[in-house]
């Protein structure tokens, strides 16, 4: 079990730490649109590698594999998603478009609803699989989940400081 921990640790920290260092260099809305994005490659190795750790750290049965397929799925298309939102803020950003307050709510509700829908899927495809864990695949999950959370709340603050520190640069100007 220990070797485990450790390995999906590790594995964790070399797919996590590009990633929160990536989200922790977006800054403004003109640096976000401008920074290098990663390419539709990099972006599908890198939702590989997430989901490779995941199987690897559930340690899934036999009978448990049957529910594999639907759940893989169901990540790769809210990755997807969530990827191909982060693509259209980006051409919205760099296009300085100017929106009314009401545009913005209907693109925030249309943003939302498209979540709430690959959620809802992903919680759905999760059901079976999750029922059928013991109770240290469901302690693994746990722990992925509490460190991924972590790991995403350390980015978002570092991404807020960041923005703070170039609005109180260009003041200074």
């Amino acid at each position: 079990m220990s070797k485990v921990v450790v390995a999906c640790l590790g594995a964790l920290f070399i797919v996590a730490s590009p990633i929160a260092h990536a989200q922790g260099t977006a800054g403004s809305a003109q640096a976000t649109a401008t920074q290098e994005r990663l390419s539709d490659t990099d972006f599908k190795a890198l939702t590989d590698r997430r989901i490779e750790i995941l199987k690897f750290a559930l340690q899934l049965t036999p009978e448990q594999q049957k529910y594999w397929p639907a759940l893989e799925e169901a990540i790769r298309a809210r990755a997807t998603a969530r990827h191909q939102r982060l693509v259209n803020l980006a051409s919205r950003l760099s296009g300085q478009r100017n929106l009314s307050p009401v545009d913005i709510m209907r693109e925030r509700a249309n943003t939302l609803a498209a979540k709430s829908e690959t959620l809802k899927k992903l919680a759905d495809a999760w059901q079976p699989l999750y029922a059928s864990l013991d109770d240290n695949q469901k302690a693994r999950l746990r722990f992925l989940a509490v460190y991924l959370l972590r790991e995403m709340r350390d980015a978002a603050e570092s991404r807020r400081v960041q923005a703070e520190d170039e609005v109180y640069e260009e003041d200074e100007e």
